[in-house]
C-alpha cells in the first residue's frame, strides 16, 4: 500500500513497473473512478455522439499549487470544460496528463486527485483515460498538469467564434473580473500581503447551456484568463476586424481586488479568471441574455458591461465615470505568471 502520509513520488512512479500500478490503482482509478476509465486500455473506447465536435487541451502550471478557492486539481478541470463550453458545447469527456517532480509528497498529490475527482464529478464530465511522468528532483515543479475535452455543440446552428462580434453588439459578463489573479498574488511569498479574495475556479457549461438556450444568437463567448478582460476583448477585436467601448460604471470589480491591483500597481482588467465569460450578442437580446445569467448561480453577478463598435484600428476603449474615454491596451507582458 502505498503510505499517503509520509511518502514521496520517486522515479519507479512512473517507471511502469509495480510501484507506477500501485500509484494508478491506489490513487487515480480509486478517484477518478468511471467505467471507461476502469477498462485500464491506454484509450478510452466510447460511443460518438452525433452532431459538430469540440475539442480544447490546456497544460496547469499554476503556482502556488494551493490557492484560496481551488487548487491546480479543480483548476484543471475547470479550465478545459469551460474552453469545450464556450464553444456552445456541452462537455462529455476529459483526459489527464500527469508530470509529477521526484520526491514531491503523496499526501499532496493524493490532494489534488482527490479535488480534481471531485470538480470532474460536479461537473458531471468523467475522466476517462490518462498518462502520468515522473522528472527527476529539480527538472520539474511539483506538479504540471496537462488536460484535453471533448464535447458537443448544444445545437448544429451556433455560430459562436472570436471573429463574429458585429457592430452594435453587448458586451456582457457574468459577474466580478479579477478574483483569480488576486488570489494567486495573496498567496505569493515574496508579495507579502493579505487577501480575503477567493479564486472564481468553476466550471461555466450549466450556465452556458442555460444562455444558449435563451439566446442561441449569440456571436461570441470566451473566458478571460490569462491577461484577463483586456486580452481577450483586443484579441475578439482584432479577429473580428470592430472597436469595443466599456462602461466603466458597469465594471463588476470587488473593493478588495481594486485595493490591491492599486497596492501592486497592476490593472484588475488584465487580471487572469476562471469562473467568468465574455459574451457578446445582439442588442436586442442583451436583456433576455442577462436575464438567463442571473437566473444561474454562477451569473447571478452578471452585467452589460459595453457595446462593439466600429473602429479600423480595433482598439478597446472604456468609457470613465467622468465622460472622458482611455484605450484599454493587451497587456503588454505578463503581470503575473504561471496564474493557472
Amino acid at each position: 500500500m502505498l503510505d499517503f502520509k509520509n511518502g514521496k513520488i520517486n522515479l519507479s512512479h512512473g517507471s511502469g513497473g509495480r510501484n507506477m500500478a500501485k500509484l494508478i490503482d491506489e490513487l487515480f482509478l480509486k478517484s477518478f473512478d468511471n467505467e471507461l476509465l476502469n477498462q485500464r486500455n491506454d484509450q478510452a473506447l466510447f460511443t460518438a455522439t452525433s452532431g459538430k465536435m469540440v475539442m480544447s487541451t490546456d497544460g496547469h502550471v499554476v503556482s502556488p499549487i494551493f490557492f484560496p478557492g481551488g487548487d491546480i486539481g479543480s483548476l484543471s478541470v475547470h479550465g478545459t470544460v469551460n474552453d469545450v463550453a464556450v464553444a456552445g458545447a456541452k462537455p462529455l469527456y476529459l483526459s489527464a496528463g500527469f508530470i509529477i517532480e521526484e520526491g514531491y509528497p503523496l499526501a499532496d498529490l493524493k490532494k489534488i486527485v482527490e479535488s480534481m475527482a471531485a470538480a470532474s464529478r460536479k461537473a458531471g464530465v468523467p475522466i476517462v483515460t490518462g498518462d502520468t511522468k515522473i522528472v527527476e528532483k529539480g527538472k520539474g515543479d511539483g506538479v504540471f498538469i496537462t488536460t484535453t475535452g471533448i464535447g458537443v455543440l448544444l445545437r448544429d446552428d451556433l455560430q459562436i467564434s472570436g471573429n463574429n462580434a458585429k457592430v452594435g453588439d453587448k458586451i456582457l459578463i457574468n459577474g466580478f473580473i479579477g478574483d483569480h489573479g488576486i488570489s494567486i498574488l495573496s498567496k505569493r511569498e515574496n508579495l507579502g500581503f493579505e487577501s480575503t479574495i477567493k479564486s472564481d475556479s468553476a466550471a461555466l457549461h450549466k450556465l452556458i447551456e442555460k444562455m444558449v438556450e435563451a439566446v442561441p444568437e449569440i456571436n461570441v463567448m470566451r473566458d478571460p484568463t490569462r491577461g484577463g478582460v483586456a486580452a481577450t476583448l483586443n484579441e475578439i477585436c482584432q479577429l473580428s476586424n470592430v472597436g469595443a467601448i466599456l462602461e466603466e460604471a458597469n465594471l463588476p470589480i470587488r473593493i478588495e481586488v481594486l485595493a490591491a491591483c492599486e497596492l501592486l500597481g497592476l490593472d484588475p482588467l488584465h487580471s487572469a479568471n476562471e469562473g467568468k465569460v465574455i459574451t457578446i450578442c445582439p442588442a436586442e437580446k442583451a436583456e433576455i441574455l442577462l436575464t438567463a445569467m442571473r437566473s444561474h448561480p454562477l451569473g447571478k453577478d452578471a452585467k452589460i458591461i459595453g457595446e462593439i463598435i466600429e473602429d479600423d484600428d480595433n482598439h478597446v476603449q472604456i468609457r470613465t465615470e467622468y465622460g472622458g474615454t482611455r484605450l484599454l491596451p493587451w497587456p503588454a507582458e505578463e503581470q503575473l505568471p504561471r496564474i493557472c
